[in-house]
């Protein structure tokens, strides 16, 4: 397999018309913005990680049935100090790097303090967040970065720990009806503990009009939980939340703090900081949006991990939600740079495979109820809620779909009963092909994909008035695999 991973790509700073085979709905107009790696060599230097590449924004201008495409690198912090070194200078969850090439063991000591809780990167390359008129774009450390999605201009940068004391976070929140943020993030030892803060940014706040009036100013903690390590916290992408309910799901896929503590001394990137403990459980926990407390019931299942949260809904006194999970956290190891562009196929067929599982948890628990007994009797699932002593619960799911990843709903329905997921379908290989939509329901799927071509990540975008789940169009950019990576 010809080296296609990790190519620098090439700014396109004034839009450029697309070539749009077929024709575009009159009513769909806007931006659409993605953000993502597109650099992975500064100089001689190179990147260990496909996910610690310089972030790249793009912009989808679509208007009157035609598409105009942009793209500027990101001018972060983290950006600007390795152009201007010429080399990669600040460190990614993947790279170590140091200011000093010449640094050695010794002289490495003298910086060790000031790393013990690192200062993270601002390259942020994940996602984009909306807050109230405000874009930013997002990674999974304690900072993000305005952006204009007019022009992708970087603006400034933002600390979460000027606003809620926060290490990492998410890089998928979610929103309310209003336009509210709702996030979650974990406080390394803070206080004494390591806890999992959920918080809340508001969409609007009086005197809005006014000079440093921000909804970031106002920034509310919702909500934390206690990690049940203090050293040595979950690592999380997302979480589920339905009209009344918050899903957290703590998982065995850890982050060892006291080796984060050493890495910068020992020379080792973050991410070998990161374990995968198979003899743990995945603990599950609800949170009640009216109380902003934590249910009692100790809930877990089986070890996993879980990248993307898809969907949660309530549905007669149970909790029902859709998680797309591995049995072991050999995707994240398939992502090094080595492994991609080395013996690609094989190293592919290591993975495990990405499942679309449903899991179901009783809101209110019966104390009565038999020791090994089914909580669940919804006749829409069959997942289960077994009934353990000192007042645990362990879940099983329901097995809905392999092979899929990157999943998105109709968003009209998030936290509610749907139908519908999209996402790309990857079999054995985190590679997509095809886009796929599944129907929750009948449990049978439709799929597209053009010879030769990979896809993007589908979104979906309802029709004006739409009354029906599906009516409305998902847009998906597909890439030539010959330029993929150019």
């Amino acid at each position: 397999m010809d080296i296609i991973f990790g190519r620098n790509k090439k700014e396109q700073r004034e839009p450029v018309r697309a070539t749009v085979t077929g024709k575009i709905p009159s009513w769909l107009q806007g931006i659409l913005l993605r953000n993502g790696p597109g650099m992975h060599t500064v100089g001689e230097t190179r990147y260990n990680h496909w996910f610690d590449g310089l972030a790249l924004l793009h912009s989808f201008t679509i208007r009157d049935g035609e598409v105009y495409y942009r793209s500027k690198y990101l001018r972060s912090d983290t950006y600007n100090s390795n152009i201007e070194a010429n080399r990669i200078v600040v460190s990614e969850f993947g790279t170590m790097a140091y200011p000093d090439p010449c640094k050695n063991i010794f002289s490495k000591a003298f910086s060790y303090l000031s790393h013990t809780i690192p200062d993270f990167t601002d390259n942020c390359l994940i996602n984009i967040m909306r807050c109230g008129e405000d874009f930013y774009a997002t990674t999974e450390t304690n900072y993000i970065r305005k952006i204009n999605p007019q022009t992708l201009e970087t603006l400034e940068k933002v600390d979460y720990r000027k606003y809620v004391a926060v290490n990492l976070a998410t890089s998928h929140p979610h929103y309310d009806a209003a336009g509210n943020v709702l996030n979650i993030g974990t406080s390394i030892v803070d206080k004494g503990k390591t806890k999992y803060v959920i918080f809340k940014i508001p969409a609007t706040v009086p005197g809005a009009g006014k000079k440093g009036q921000k909804p970031l100013k106002h920034t509310e903690v919702f909500c934390s939980i206690t990690a049940r390590s203090l050293l040595s916290p979950s690592y999380y992408h997302s979480f589920g939340i339905t009209e009344n309910y918050i899903i957290f799901l703590e998982q065995p896929f850890r982050m060892d703090i006291l080796k984060m503590a050493t890495a910068y001394i020992r020379g080792v990137s973050w991410a070998s900081c990161l374990a995968f403990h198979g003899e743990d459980k995945t603990y599950i926990h609800i949170i009640d949006q009216r109380t902003r407390k934590p249910m009692l019931t100790k809930f877990y299942m089986d070890p996993m991990v879980i990248f993307h949260h898809v969907n949660a809904y309530e549905e007669d006194g149970c909790l029902l939600f859709d998680v797309i999970a591995y049995g072991d956290s050999s995707l994240y190891q398939l992502f090094y740079l080595a492994n991609l562009n080395q013996n690609f196929k094989d190293n592919s067929r290591l993975t495990s495979v990405p499942t679309l599982k449903r899991f179901a948890v009783p809101l209110h628990v019966d104390k009565n109820a038999e020791v090994g007994s089914n909580l669940i009797k919804l006749p829409s699932t069959t997942a289960r809620a077994l009934k353990e002593k000192d007042d645990q619960v362990y879940c099983q799911p329901e097995l809905l779909l392999e092979g899929l990843e990157l999943p998105r709903i109709n968003y009209a329905h998030n936290g509610k009963r749907y139908r519908y997921v999209f996402a790309a379908e990857v079999q054995w290989s985190p590679i997509p092909t095809k886009i796929i939509k599944y129907d929750v329901l009948t449990k049978s799927s439709l799929k597209w994909g053009e010879e030769h071509c990979w896809p993007a990540e589908p979104l979906f975008v309802p029709t004006p008035g739409a009354q029906d789940e599906d009516d409305g169009n998902s847009i998906v950019f597909m890439s030539p695999k010959e330029r993929l990576r150019e």
